[in-house]
């Protein structure tokens, strides 16, 4: 969603270090939600969890689900980044939100795996590490998909194939402590939504998909185990299924 996507509150105090093992590996929570979330109980819903991870009330935890059309526009957003004016997004059926992550405008929608992760990624933590060790998971598990060859961006944040990027990266960190938002990594996304807005601000580059890299159909429910189990082995991470509780249910 632009140049690094970080939006961050409080004193930085311990670095996290991102690679295959920083620390003992540790247990997690996963919540995989099917169908789509609306946006606003689910932002709500991921506020209140990254409150209680910096309470210590829940483990290091990973949402993964799919939103219906929605366009969030983060703290480096501008009105030139939106070309449709609110009320023709939502006659197209989508809506649109200010949030409180880094970067720009972005658009989640049917076909694309959003992943949030609750994490605490300790003291003094080294947040552009932890963007660039969400990339590394994204990179692996598309490559684990097929779609090898993809990579990162001198300047911007995310997943690229050249000047296209599949994987949209944001991020905040909650008392320089607790992460929120995350990833977008379009799989088979309509890329139409795409032309109501400057995708994260960058007007000299583009989108694509995984199934248009691929030349086949890549879906949510093929990346979702993928993205899982690369997640689990850069944060050093054992992730099981979230009881109802922890999953909002």
């Amino acid at each position: 969603m632009g140049r690094p996507a970080v939006a961050a509150q409080g004193r930085r105090e311990a670095a996290f270090l991102p690679g295959p093992n920083p620390r003992a590996r540790r247990g997690g929570a996963l919540v995989r939600r099917h169908g789509l979330s609306p946006y606003t109980a689910t932002n709500e819903w991921m506020h209140r969890l990254a409150a209680e991870r910096l309470d210590g009330e829940i483990p290091d935890t990973l949402i993964l689900l799919e939103h219906p059309p929605v366009y969030t526009a983060g703290r480096r957003w501008a009105p030139e980044h939106v070309r449709w004016p609110r009320e023709r997004m939502e006659a197209a059926g989508a809506e649109l939100h200010l949030v409180d992550r880094g970067g720009s405008v972005t658009f989640h929608g049917p076909g694309q795996l959003v992943g949030y992760p609750i994490l605490d990624l300790g003291r003094r933590p080294d947040v552009l590490a932890y963007v660039r060790a969400l990339e590394d998971v994204v990179i692996r598990a598309c490559a684990d998909a097929g779609v090898e060859g993809l990579g990162r961006n001198p300047v911007n944040s995310g997943v690229w194939a050249g000047h296209r990027k599949v994987c949209a990266i944001g991020v905040r960190v909650m008392r320089m402590r607790v992460t929120l938002h995350g990833f977008a990594l379009n799989c088979t996304t309509d890329l139409s939504w795409y032309d109501a807005i400057v995708p994260c601000g960058l007007t000299d580059e583009g989108v694509t998909t995984l199934s248009a890299l691929a030349g086949r159909e890549i879906t949510v429910d093929e990346m979702a185990p993928l993205v899982t189990s690369r997640f689990a082995d850069v944060f050093g991470i054992d992730l099981a299924p979230a009881g109802a509780g922890l999953a909002g249910e």
